[in-house]
């Protein structure tokens, strides 16, 4: 009976898969054509799931170079996942490379090959030769399905225990083959069992604030890790628990998120993945409000955080603030809000502040109104990205009070 996937992957158990080296190849990415997405987010996919990303590597399409760095990972990673290098072309040598490093020869794989050749059936069209190659195998691969593309990619099984995932280019490709055909084998090696991975999202500090805040003895501390991210909408602290001999790792996390929120609970404006525009719609479906909002002189920075918003009724870009002071702010408010006919209205616009931005909000709710002056770190586009948050931020704060 052939093994399944699973069955194959628990095999290899007794080694735990505790760190990666990522490998993109593609000749377009080494000469500047294309930015390697990819590599980002598989490295912070492996890091939510306790797997420590040692290497990123983007490579050319040289056989000779794939196959050295895939061999020098080896020896210094458990897992190693490469993108790119899988289409039906002489210069997509990625299972060629895989072949060479495991020492064992390529076959067809007679149900990828049947499955491929039924794409082009339903096309109506002649099977190219070339793609046969994408129906190729080695003895210690298993095949991973490919539902978006051609081009399949394997899970291979190293005798040492050691793992090496080939996955396609596209990220529309590869994505859903991570997510779906390596995520589970992996969860099947027990990665991520013994794990708490948690994320606070802060808003008005900034990352060296935050560090100072913090101080070495908790951003060194081995167990809980406790990082810090500055993102574009946010500054993120990531707490990484995993259990010991005494504590599980959520009770682990549990102790240090208690910590954190001890110092930083005033900053904290949402959790995990949540954007601006979900933490705004949660909070006026609490209400059950709706909003308008306008926004002078920021080029659509507010429309472009915010724009997704599902409680948004009308959003105005003007290139100009409408007259000077509070009260012509708050005028713009109440007639956006009139405007879309919401129960809020939202209304920022910024001025030069020598090499800053002056933020000025102003905001109309059925339980009252509020102006709020805040100054943006840079002028120009960074500027007006920060206007827009601080725009968000006191929106937020209005409607959790």
């Amino acid at each position: 009976m052939r093994r399944t996937r699973y069955a194959r992957a628990m095999q290899h158990a007794t080694r735990r898969l505790h760190s990666a080296e990522l490998l993109a190849i593609g000749t377009e990415l080494t000469v500047g054509e294309t930015v390697d997405t990819n590599s980002g987010d598989l490295a912070r996919a492996c890091v939510a799931l306790g797997v420590h990303v040692t290497r990123v590597a983007n490579l050319p399409d040289d056989l000779d170079v794939v196959v050295d760095a895939m061999r020098t990972a080896l020896t210094r990673a458990d897992l190693v996942i490469t993108t790119g290098g899988l289409g039906p072309t002489p210069d997509d040598l990625t299972r060629e490379a895989v072949a060479a490093v495991c020492g064992e020869d390529v076959v067809v794989h007679p149900d990828t090959l049947a499955w491929l050749e039924g794409i082009w059936a339903r096309r109506g069209q002649p099977f190219p030769s070339v793609n046969v190659k994408q129906a190729w195998v080695i003895p210690s691969a298993t095949v991973l399905p490919n539902h978006n593309g051609t081009a399949p990619g394997w899970w291979v099984d190293r005798p040492d225990g050691r793992v090496i995932v080939t996955l396609p280019g596209p990220p529309r490709e590869m994505r859903p083959m991570w997510t779906d055909g390596v995520v589970p084998l992996l969860h099947a090696r027990g990665v991520g069992a013994d794990l708490d991975v948690r994320t606070l999202r802060l808003t008005g500090i900034g990352e060296s604030q935050l560090a100072e805040i913090l101080g070495d003895a908790i951003l060194r501390r081995p167990n809980p890790v406790v990082a810090t991210y500055a993102r574009r909408d946010a500054v993120d602290v990531r707490i990484s628990a995993r259990a010991d001999a005494a504590r599980g790792a959520a009770e682990l996390a549990d102790a240090a998120e208690a910590e954190l929120l001890g110092q930083l609970g005033v900053y904290v404006w949402a959790r995990g993945a949540t954007t601006w525009a979900e933490a705004l719609d949660a909070a006026l479906a609490t209400r059950g409000w709706t909003v308008g909002m306008v926004e002078c002189g920021t080029g659509g920075a507010l429309v472009g955080l915010l724009g997704t918003l599902s409680s948004l009724r009308r959003a105005e870009v003007l290139a100009e603030r409408p007259g000077t002071g509070d009260a012509a702010l708050m005028a713009e408010a109440e007639r956006v809000r009139a405007a879309a006919d919401a129960s809020v209205g939202l209304a920022v616009a910024i001025r030069a502040a020598g090499s800053d931005t002056d933020v000025d909000v102003a905001i109309v709710t059925p339980d009252g109104s509020r102006v709020e002056h805040r100054l943006a770190f840079l002028r120009g586009r960074h500027g007006a990205d920060r206007a827009a948050l601080a725009g968000a931020a006191v929106l937020l704060e209005i409607l959790r009070a």
